[in-house]
């Protein structure tokens, strides 16, 4: 069946959202870094200027980076953890990878499941770990974005108070970088808490991420059916 703007519609509101919301972050942080610079007699720079600078990306960077490590160890945790009542959780026993019949592999794969699932070896090994592996890029290559980006900028900060540059082992190891991780990193691992234990008793009508309003609280969506 040819795709349709329905069939596709969480995907592209929050892609929307996205680039609206990384739009009115390069223009109030462009206003913000002018106001700045010129309260210290610098020359304003452009908006081009801005969203290419060290400073937009660290900023970009260190949120991606959060909320990309916050997916993998939640993709990776549910394999083996569960947390009972939560429709984000297994079920208890179904912890673990699953044989490879409850996962469609190999001779137990259906004649429409993906190519790689039907094969042995490197590719579905790949390919039955993809999601993880690729969460684990994204957040790799961000974080390292913004170490490099963080270090460039708190560079400029101390040359412009005479103080000696710092290499990039200095800057990962020090405070600003960790301080700054930090604390986007807490702030995510409280929200994916927090949504899976008050799923356990809060509901929305309709929604994939809640159980059934009249399932008990005790009952995971999976067990309900």
């Amino acid at each position: 069946m040819k795709p349709t703007l329905k069939d596709n519609a969480l995907t592209l509101l929050f892609l929307g959202l996205f680039l609206v919301t990384v739009a009115f972050q390069a223009l109030v942080g462009h206003a913000q870094n002018n106001d700045l610079l010129v309260s210290h007699d610098r020359a304003p720079i452009s908006l081009g200027e801005f969203v290419t600078s060290s400073q937009f990306l660290v900023d970009v960077a260190e949120n991606w980076q959060s909320e990309f490590l916050q997916f993998l160890l939640f993709i990776l945790a549910t394999v083996w953890l569960i947390q009972r009542g939560s429709p984000e959780s297994k079920k208890p026993g179904d912890e673990g990878r699953g044989s490879d019949e409850e996962q469609l592999v190999g001779e137990f794969a259906r004649r429409d499941s993906p190519a790689w699932a039907r094969v042995r070896g490197i590719r579905l090994w790949l390919y039955a770990n993809s999601l993880s592996l690729a969460m684990g890029t994204v957040f790799l290559l961000s974080w390292f974005a913004q170490s490099l980006a963080g270090l460039v900028v708190a560079n400029d900060e101390a040359a412009q108070h005479g103080e000696l540059p710092m290499t990039w082992a200095m800057y990962v190891t020090g405070p600003d970088f960790w301080n700054r991780t930090l604390q986007n990193w807490q702030s995510e691992f409280l929200a994916v808490g927090c949504m899976v234990a008050f799923s356990i008793y809060l509901r929305q009508r309709g929604s994939a991420e809640s159980k059934p309003v009249g399932t008990p609280n005790g009952t995971s969506a999976l067990e309900s059916e």
